[in-house]
């Protein structure tokens, strides 16, 4: 049975008429896989309205490459803020969810603008040593974050609009309006609870304002479609609380199969770095990892799975609903930080106006 349910998608895939040979037809893999941002530009007067949401699970902890324990953690890694000489206060998991409306328009062939809004949900849970050694646990609490992150605008100018073949590249700048003075109630290990200002990974934004650039290029031939994107964010000036975050850059590549023109189906490989924390915030000073701005960024190289599906007719015509998941491959980190889970994307576009 198996046998011929494979051969008669074999037969499917070969004997169905490309893709490109019907004019009406909306193609699911002229965009990228939803976690790709910047993929596509649109033709003059279009419009396009976008709403992606993006949940992020972190469990555990690694130093370097390598996985390490709370209690390694707390009795051997010392604390650049002490005294205590130790780190007694360990993060185990965290939570992130994004909610990201976008925008994009046309005001030329050549030229789309795009906005991206970001709302975020931080809840990051620790373990708290009692004292100034050892690995008694005095207990466990949750700290949260959420609000608007940092405003993205861009213009993707296209280089080479070849038929099936296109290049565009992406130029624009990262706003600081997400806040970077979140505080929560924090369990010490002398068991008080005051309310201190965060570390770095539950703050909303940068505080800086930050150069964006790219660059997407991608082709499809029957039912088959590929791309890659290369793109990188530059932090050039400290923030209000006397640091930057490091530089960002990003790598990624993916092969899609459309069976028909309303589905397709990814595979998706992404490379990312990201450089230290340069400076530090004097309120930022809690006993914890991520309060040291060495042990943040370093390098994580991602797989994810895919699917787009658009509307060919009626009230859902043009009507984009996207799904991927991703889970990294392997995680090399400056110093101890969270290790990566899983990732979740889903997306919903819709677009109208201009020539379609």
């Amino acid at each position: 049975m198996k046998i011929k349910l494979v051969a008669g998608a074999m037969a499917f895939a070969l004997t169905a008429p490309a893709l490109a040979h019907d004019p009406d037809a909306i193609r699911a893999d002229a965009h990228a896989p939803i976690g790709v941002m910047g993929d596509h530009t649109h033709a003059k007067g279009e419009w396009m309205l976008s709403y992606r949401f993006m949940r992020m699970e972190m469990d555990g902890n690694r130093l370097g490459t390598d996985p390490i324990g709370p209690d390694t953690i707390a009795t051997r890694i010392g604390n650049v803020n002490g005294p205590p000489a130790m780190l007694r206060v360990v993060p185990t998991s965290m939570t992130m969810n994004m909610h990201m409306l976008g925008v994009m328009y046309a005001p030329s062939d050549r030229v789309t603008l795009m906005a991206m809004l970001p709302w975020l949900e931080n809840e990051m849970s620790h373990v708290t040593f009692a004292g100034m050694m050892g690995s008694d646990e005095l207990g466990q609490f949750t700290a949260r974050s959420s609000g608007f992150g940092d405003v993205k605008l861009s213009a993707l100018v296209d280089i080479i609009d070849a038929g099936p073949t296109r290049l565009h590249i992406q130029a624009g700048l990262s706003l600081p309006t997400g806040s970077i003075d979140e505080a929560a109630r924090v369990l010490t290990p002398m068991n008080t609870m005051p309310t201190l200002t965060l570390p770095y990974p539950m703050q909303l934004g940068s505080g800086t304002v930050d150069p964006i650039v790219g660059a997407t290029l991608r082709h499809q031939t029957g039912h088959w479609s590929w791309g890659g994107q290369a793109s990188a964010v530059f932090r050039i000036d400290d923030n209000d609380a006397g640091y930057r975050l490091g530089d960002e850059a990003q790598l990624t590549g993916w092969m899609g199969w459309s069976p028909a023109p309303a589905w397709a189906f990814f595979g998706r490989l992404e490379g990312r770095t990201r450089g230290t924390i340069n400076g530090s915030d004097a309120r930022i000073v809690a006993p914890v990892q991520t309060a040291n701005p060495d042990f943040h960024g370093g390098e994580r190289v991602t797989a994810a799975l895919a699917a787009n599906w658009v509307g060919q007719s009626g009230a859902l015509r043009g009507q984009r609903f996207a799904a991927e998941l991703a889970s990294p491959l392997h995680e090399d980190l400056n110093g101890v930080q969270m290790s990566a889970d899983w990732t979740l994307t889903l997306g919903w576009q819709y677009a109208w106006g201009g020539a379609h």
